[in-house]
């Protein structure tokens, strides 16, 4: 066999914008995946005619060609296309005190925060004022053009106006969100409403969460929309795979890495399980820094400090998970993205306290048998704690009643109405996604240390999703992907690309 230019260890957002982009520019590339199902934390699964999304259930941009999503600057250059169906109001926020519809037009929103508190909408209006301005910057610079080496100073030169339309936001792009609420808003109400946003964004709340983050997700929202893609999240994947595939990429299902080989101080190729071992002088790991720097390389591979220092990032705490098949007869006006706080005296980061909702059947019917809904609902849940003895089943249902009662907030009878069940635990998600105590990503909080990048101190081993780019979104793992694919081309193959977009 022919050796490789790239290898990717694992099939996830991240891992796969990579090697798409990376087969676009001509590289031969072999992406490795140890699930016999492509898409990492973003896959889809089937059981008995019900396709669930394993992972991600919100999007903007999928749809409209002005939108900054690097996603769909990805798609583009790779000649793809997704079908998705837009909708609005994007949620209902459900608090103990009532039920708040979350609409993507910025007046709109703050119409329904001011039948709860007016002098907090006047608040939260000073805020999305401060944040909005850097999202139009930004839209000048896209995404694809950026790498991270030290070509893109002079890349950046290109997009001059719009850097110099940033100047006046650095010290914004510097800051945590919790840093602009403290200077524009003090209403209570408001105050934990963008602290849900933040921790809903990115696992941290506003103190913890960078600026830039949300004021993507306000100007995506309420400049392009949010949609679903038809299919779910599956389809997505199954976009990137056929862009990678049409590009000369090769898919590899089930082949499982075991140890990225590296000799004389740099890459030179992977070993699988099987024994193979895969020669190329580039890999880049979509594996989360903990499952990179632990199981994939010797110790003495890296510097010692690095890698000590590497391991001690924070984790994320992992998810309770409830895929749910129901009978849908009387649900007619059911909409799709809910978030239910069951306790506002208890911090919202509780385990069990919030939890997420997504019933994408509303919208794509193809999802579930006919008179029946699909639902994903999930919360947070600590690894720790968590084995497989005789007790496991029993604490699988126990943990998952936060997520029943959340649901009896938006379908009273839901109990009644379910034909099929599935509950996953930090230990369901740890063994499918081999994802280091089942986490998200790491728990970086604003200001408090750069993410990790996805360069590494060895020449050729390169590092790609959650754990390089800040966020859990599908955005910044895309994002990561570009970053990677574009240090590993010239300025001018980037520019080629760009003038195809």
């Amino acid at each position: 066999m022919q050796d490789s230019n790239v290898i990717v260890i694992g099939s996830g957002i991240g891992g796969l914008t990579a090697a798409a982009l990376l087969s676009r520019y001509g590289k031969r590339v072999i992406v490795c995946e140890s699930h016999n199902i492509p898409g990492g934390a973003a896959h889809s699964f089937s059981r008995r005619g019900f396709t669930f999304d394993s992972g991600p259930s919100f999007y903007c941009g999928l749809s409209n060609p002005n939108s900054y999503n690097p996603l769909r600057q990805v798609l583009d250059v790779l000649g793809e296309s997704i079908q998705s169906i837009p909708y609005d109001p994007l949620g209902h926020y459900h608090f103990p005190e009532g039920t708040f519809a979350v609409y993507s037009a910025i007046d709109q929103y703050l119409e329904t925060v001011a039948q709860i508190t007016p002098q907090g909408a006047s608040e939260l209006q000073q805020f999305t004022q401060r944040l909005l301005p850097l999202y139009e910057a930004l839209q000048g610079i896209p995404t694809l053009a950026l790498r991270a080496d030290w070509q893109l100073i002079p890349t950046l030169l290109k997009y001059l106006p719009s850097v110099l339309k940033m100047l006046p936001h650095l010290g914004t792009i510097q800051s945590s969100v919790g840093q602009v609420m403290d200077r524009e808003v003090q209403d209570p109400w408001v105050r934990r409403l963008i602290d849900l946003e933040c921790f809903l964004l990115s696992g941290l709340k506003a103190h913890g969460t960078i600026a830039p983050e949300v004021a993507f997700m306000l100007g995506e929202r309420s400049h392009i929309g949010v949609d679903y893609p038809v299919g779910g999240s599956g389809a997505i994947v199954d976009a990137l795979v056929r862009g990678l595939k049409r590009c000369g990429g090769e898919l590899r299902l089930g082949t499982h890495v075991e140890q990225i080989v590296v000799e004389s101080g740099k890459v030179a190729g992977v070993r699988l399980r099987n024994g193979e071992v895969l020669k190329a002088p580039v890999v880049i790991s979509n594996a989360s820094i903990w499952d990179t720097y632990n199981n994939l390389l010797r110790s003495q591979d890296l510097p010692s400090s690095y890698r000590q220092a590497s391991l001690k990032t924070s984790a994320v705490d992992s998810f309770m998970h409830l895929h749910l098949g129901i009978k849908s007869e009387g649900l007619e006006h059911l909409t799709g993205h809910h978030v239910v706080v069951h306790d506002t005296q208890q911090d919202i980061t509780e385990p069990g306290n919030t939890c997420m909702i997504s019933i994408p059947s509303v919208w794509d019917a193809t999802l579930a048998p006919p008179g029946h809904h699909v639902i994903h609902a999930y919360t947070l849940e600590p690894y720790s704690n968590w084995q497989r003895d005789d007790r496991y089943e029993e604490k699988k249902k126990m943990r998952a009643q936060s997520l029943y009662n959340a649901l009896e907030r938006i379908i009273p009878d839901i109990r009644q109405r379910v034909v099929i069940e599935l509950i996953g635990t930090p230990l369901t998600h740890a063994y499918y996604l081999r994802r280091y105590q089942g986490t998200y990503g790491p728990a970086i909080a604003a200001g408090q240390r750069m993410f990790p990048g996805t360069t590494t101190p060895i020449p050729g081993l390169y590092r790609v999703g959650d754990s390089t780019m800040p966020g859990i979104g599908v955005p910044a793992v895309a994002a990561s992907g570009i970053l990677c694919a574009n240090t590993l081309v010239t300025p001018q193959q980037t520019a080629e690309i760009l003038s195809s977009y």
